[in-house]
């Protein structure tokens, strides 16, 4: 996996991926910034919802369960100091679908916690608590 990150200009970026996709990131304007992209931290809170919805609408598409849609929230904290990583986060999904087994909802979800989530693994055994629940909407 490759990527590059160029400075814009003040504390604005564009990360371009090695699949030729690009993000920018910017500060608040009171850090320097003029508040036209995501803050890096959100960037990678949003990279852990991603990659366990991913896991959840996969490993459910795979027990034939019938989802029209998958959401995920996702709440972070950070400490307080410096550097000021992530203490916890926390994702709620809401799965949509046409008599899904909530069983299967669960499954998906603990299984992309315990052994899929890449990202919220590697966050995890550097000490983030990282909690999941879910919601079943029928469609």
């Amino acid at each position: 996996m490759k990527g590059r990150i160029k400075w814009v200009q003040d504390v604005m970026f564009l990360a371009e991926s090695g699949s030729g996709h690009g993000i920018v990131l910017d500060g608040a304007s009171d850090s320097g910034g003029r508040n036209l992209g995501m803050r890096p931290m959100e960037l990678m809170a949003l990279g852990v919802g991603s990659c366990s919805s991913y896991d959840v609408v996969t490993i459910l598409k795979k027990a034939r369960q019938d989802v029209t849609a998958c959401e995920a929230g996702i709440e972070a904290s950070r400490v307080k100091a410096t550097p000021s990583v992530f203490e916890s986060i926390h994702l709620n999904f809401v799965v949509t679908g046409k008599a899904l087994d909530e069983a299967q909802v669960r499954r998906a979800v603990e299984l992309s916690a315990d052994k899929y989530c890449s990202a919220s693994i590697m966050l995890k055994n550097g000490g983030v608590k990282i909690t999941h629940d879910f919601e079943i909407v029928e469609a």
